[in-house]
């Protein structure tokens, strides 16, 4: 039987499922329905309309694009050779803006550096543009959307609770959402950072580092002692209030908790932060504001560093074109609010308000902190002081990046699981589906006092692959028990330190439209994705200009 003969006998059906006193519901309905704003959500929506089905995208964000249009504008390509599709389309388009003269309004072209991360930025090779200003992605998601007539529900979040998600004979037949619509489709693409849907349909997911033992895998678990970046403190730093003296309590944004032994897992998430863009350009930069509630002692342990003689702030306000930065976390106290994140995942959408207001307070108050106090090293403040916030970025939002960075949350137990090992480039994959090939990078997962009495970082992982990886279909699909018209690009099922390489925002748009070229061949065909042969997929897949196998070279 095809899978749209149910769709159209529903609306009976779930209008009486709605809790009595309650008026039914505005019904939108299409053959696939995606569920987020991210970048991954607006390529399996163009995949989905150039693939002849109809497709409604229903994003809890204003802005489409998530951190490929919220800041993120240094791109983490890996190896560049193997983004493919969709996603490769939306960096020639950034190239072709780029070219014109008009694009370089606050910095002439030939004083661009040209750095991007293992290529160059403009790529005249591939005709690529890797390294770009926020507010042009977002002008690139909104082309693709218009040019493909794709309609797009913003601002409309998921009813998370026990009858948002309209289930029959193992399907998602329907969501609700807060303001009381719904919305019916054969087949579902969750492309949140966040998982909502997945985790509100019943499927399986972990948050959290899991055991090494789990999968056996070396760089998942609790890693105490192991530096891969210099985001860890070099100097003996003493965390308490009163030097010497633990009964003065710690110092802010040092946790009391212990930290583990290495290799167990844990509840703990990598943390996040804000992409600013940052301006140094007289005319197009506006003053860091001083965040309500501003107290310079909770930077106490940043001025400890800096007393012992740590100055290298700046190595990561990484340049974008017109004299701007995609401004990073760097050291071991910067943009990264470390373990202010674990409850993020499952939290209620209140409770996430919260936390991203203070994610920004504390990264707000920091930049503050390094232009306005007197204990900052002068060298240090004289810089700070040429920067400020882009003016022409962000203009509805104070000039203040709309997506907080995501770096990890629920990530799916599906059909396939990606480990370390995947993505090391060590195994060979039956079913690609599209490639990743950069570092595995896990930021700092929590800050502690060490067993000597001073204070340390713990969980920053980067282990580069062998070789760019393939990606297995099974790592988009539920198990076919819990769910047989759900695809999930995003939070894939995967290991933790897999997930910090696949998580990479080329790799989520290239998992976007693998994700919707799925959907619709099952929902042609009247089966499940599990069901589809990955034969068929293949075809279509390499038909579209994804690249599903690469160079066996080292990167």
């Amino acid at each position: 039987m095809k899978l749209l003969f149910p769709i159209l006998l529903l609306s009976l059906a779930l209008a009486c499922q709605q809790p009595a006193g309650e008026s039914n519901p505005s019904p939108f309905s299409a053959d696939v329905i995606v569920y987020g704003g991210t970048s991954a959500a607006v390529t399996a929506a163009v995949q989905v309309k150039r693939m002849g089905k109809s497709v409604i995208i229903v994003s809890p964000d204003v802005h489409l694009g998530g951190l490929s249009s919220g800041g993120l504008g240094f791109t983490d390509t890996g190896n560049k050779t193997v983004i493919g599709g969709i996603s490769k389309e939306f960096y020639q388009r950034l190239y072709d803006h780029y070219q014109q003269d008009s694009a370089w309004k606050w910095q002439l072209r030939s004083e661009y550096g040209n750095r991007g991360q293992a290529t160059v930025a403009l790529d005249g090779e591939t005709n690529s543009m890797w390294i770009f200003e926020p507010h042009v992605a977002e002008r690139i998601f909104e082309d693709f959307i218009r040019e493909n007539e794709i309609p797009v529900h913003r601002d409309v979040w998921l009813d998370r609770s026990s009858s948002g998600v309209v289930r029959e004979n193992g399907k998602i037949a329907a969501f609700r959402t807060l303001d009381s619509k719904l919305y019916r489709g054969a087949m579902f693409i969750d492309a949140t950072y966040e998982g909502d849907l997945m985790a509100a349909a019943g499927i399986s997911y972990h948050i959290g580092r899991e055991p090494n033992s789990q999968y056996g895998e070396q760089w998942n678990g609790v890693q105490k002692g192991v530096f891969h970046h210099q985001h860890h403190f070099t100097h003996k730093i003493d965390p308490y209030v009163v030097p010497g003296d633990p009964s003065s309590g710690l110092l802010p944004e040092v946790s009391a908790d212990f930290p583990g032994q290495n290799g167990e897992g844990d509840h703990r998430v990598q943390a996040y932060c804000f992409r600013v863009c940052m301006s140094n350009h007289p005319e197009n930069r506006v003053p860091f504001p001083k965040p309500e509630g501003y107290n310079p002692e909770r930077y106490a342990l940043l001025q400890r560093l800096f007393d012992a003689g740590w100055r290298d702030v700046f190595s990561k306000y990484d340049p974008i074109p017109n004299r701007k930065t995609d401004t990073n976390n760097h050291g071991p106290f910067s943009s990264d609010y470390i373990g202010k994140n674990y409850d993020y995942p499952e939290a209620s959408y209140e409770r996430r308000r919260e936390i991203i207001e203070d994610h920004k307070q504390y990264q707000q108050g920091l930049l503050y902190y390094l232009q306005n106090d007197p204990r900052v090293p002068a060298e240090i403040q004289n810089k700070m002081k040429e920067w400020g916030l882009a003016k022409d970025e962000f203009q509805d939002n104070g000039n203040w990046p709309h997506q907080l960075y995501i770096r990890e949350a629920r990530r799916m137990i599906g059909d396939f699981v990606m480990t370390e090992k995947d993505a090391l480039g060590k195994t060979e994959i039956a079913r690609p589906i599209g490639m990743g090939s950069y570092t595995l990078d896990s930021h700092n997962v929590q800050r502690y006092v060490t067993e000597e009495g001073y204070v340390q970082n713990e969980g920053d992982i980067g282990v580069r692959p062998d070789r760019p990886y393939s990606i297995d279909y099974g790592a988009m699909l539920p198990r076919e028990s819990e769910c047989s018209n759900l695809l999930v690009p995003v939070c894939i099922s995967s290991s933790h330190i897999a997930f910090g390489s696949i998580r990479m925002e080329p790799v989520f748009m290239i998992l976007g439209q693998s994700a919707a070229t799925a959907a619709v061949l099952a929902m042609d065909k009247g089966i499940s994705p599990q069901q589809l042969p990955y034969e068929e997929l293949r075809r279509q897949l390499l038909k579209d200009r994804q690249i599903l196998e690469g160079p066996a070279s080292t990167l």
